[in-house]
């Protein structure tokens, strides 16, 4: 299906309305199944456009949103949910055409918990309570949670919706603003939403988007008038961040950076829902999820009869590979463009000279960027398909012989944002989800974050929280006062 321009809406959402960016680049937008143009003149944010998005994020903080109780916050949050469910096939679409993501996931899964997220929090809204303790010492201690300021959020590409809800929702319940940047592969979907914002009632100023690279991420760190910032993305960027926030004015910085998260299949495992597990759970969004579970450990007994499987749900996939993403029976897609493809091969190639190819390996077509579900058993020691995150649809597979040794290859990453068990034992299940160093463990399923409980990383994953009471009080600042 043919697009142009002019179908989008390209500028910058600043204050309540589009504006044009004050700098002159712009971003030409392709879509990966067919690498057709889907939108040529995106504008790009500049320091300049970052300086009046950050005024009136204050501005509005201070004024209109400041006077909002919490019934009205969460008034403005429910019908904001609302909105989008009236959208939702427009807003899959917009957000389908550049990163090559199956309409159908993003109208199933991303827009539905983007809504629930909202609601989960409008929940919170006018439930944000304070404390106070005894007069032991004839002192009255009272302390009170107050919204943190003014907000920003950096998001990667390949979820964007979701991280509309985990960054956006807590800090307007607790009645912070916000300025959110889309990645550059993946701003159109945002751009489409963004007036829901002001007819769910929404002052000006509250919520904000901008499209921008790196300099507009580099001065959303730096700002000295923004007091917290959230990022998903890489370590090395991640890592940028957290530099110029600490540079800066020392914001309060949430960082979700990835990780190469382990699965642990164990010889009493049942077989059915670990194979589709690990399969089809790391095969959706063609392995550009950050928990997907990319090292697979499997126990010797049933190593061969579980290869054999999960190769044939990766041929199985790899046959349907190509149709068009928005056909509403695409279930999967293209990796997002070009430069991801080229570094997908590239660690394709890696694990060619590393490990043994069971299935996979190549591009499926002549045009687009589909890449063959790709799987490799038992990568030599230190190979960086084991090692690194590749963040596209090649797994690797090595055997072990006991839970201690699975436990100690599992935690033996950088990484420790989530991993999976598989297990009909359910004190092996627990003993293991203890043992090992990832925020997140899922028993006998792929890891997906619940709304309720808290989302995040340990070691290199980042650090903070998003998602559940935790996700909220990221946007809070306690402040204790104490009466004689």
């Amino acid at each position: 299906m043919a697009s142009s321009s002019s179908e989008f809406e390209t500028r910058l959402y600043i204050n309540g309305e589009f504006v044009p960016a004050k700098g002159t680049e712009r971003l030409t937008l392709s879509n990966p199944w067919d690498e057709s143009v889907v939108a040529s003149d995106v504008q790009v944010a500049n320091a300049e456009d970052v300086d009046i998005a950050v005024a009136a994020s204050r501005a509005a903080f201070k004024g209109p949103w400041k006077m909002f109780t919490g019934a009205q916050r969460a008034l403005a949050m429910n019908r904001f949910a609302d909105l989008v469910e009236q959208n939702i096939d427009r807003l899959a679409r917009i957000e389908s055409l550049p990163t090559g993501r199956p309409f159908s996931m993003i109208k199933h899964f991303d827009l539905p918990h983007l809504v629930s997220v909202y609601r989960y929090y409008a929940g919170w809204a006018d439930k944000i309570a304070g404390k106070t303790f005894p007069t032991e010492n004839g002192t009255y201690k009272i302390v009170r949670y107050e919204p943190i300021g003014v907000a920003a959020g950096i998001a990667s590409w390949n979820a964007t919706f979701l991280y509309v809800a985990w960054k956006i929702a807590p800090a307007l319940a607790a009645g912070a603003t916000f300025i959110f940047k889309a990645s550059e592969k993946s701003p159109l979907g945002v751009l489409a939403m963004a007036p829901l914002f002001a007819e769910a009632g929404f002052p000006p100023g509250v919520v904000q988007f901008l499209t921008g690279t790196r300099e507009a991420g580099e001065a959303l760190a730096s700002h000295t008038g923004i007091d917290k910032i959230s990022f998903t993305g890489s370590p090395l960027a991640g890592r940028a961040v957290q530099a110029a926030a600490t540079k800066s004015n020392l914001k309060r910085v949430t960082l979700e950076l990835g990780g190469k998260s382990p699965a642990i299949v164990f010889n009493d495992a049942p077989l059915e829902a670990a194979v589709g597990g690990v399969g089809q759970g790391f095969l959706a969004n063609s392995g550009q999820i950050c928990v997907a579970a990319s090292r697979v450990l499997v126990q010797e007994e049933i190593a061969e009869k579980f290869k054999e499987a999960v190769i044939a749900q990766f041929e199985s996939v790899g046959k349907g590979l190509g149709a068009n993403p928005l056909d509403p029976t695409t279930t999967h897609g293209p990796v997002v463009d070009k430069s991801q493809y080229e570094r997908i091969i590239s660690y394709i190639d890696i694990g060619k000279r590393d490990a043994h190819l069971a299935t996979g390996g190549s591009r499926k077509g002549d045009k687009g960027y589909a890449i063959q579900p790709t799987l490799f058993v038992n990568p030599k020691e230190g190979s960086r398909i084991w090692t690194e995150e590749i963040f596209g649809p090649v797994m690797a597979i090595k055997t072990f012989k006991t839970e201690e040794e699975a436990i100690e290859l599992a935690n033996d990453s950088a990484y420790g944002l989530a991993s999976n068990i598989y297990t009909t034992s359910l004190s092996r299940g627990l003993r293991v989800a203890d043992a090992l160093q990832t925020g997140g463990v899922s028993i006998n399923s792929p890891y997906l974050p619940e709304i309720q409980g808290p989302f995040g990383g340990m070691k290199q994953s980042g650090n903070g929280r998003e998602l559940g009471e935790e996700g909220l009080h990221a946007y809070l600042e306690p402040k204790s006062i104490n009466i004689k």
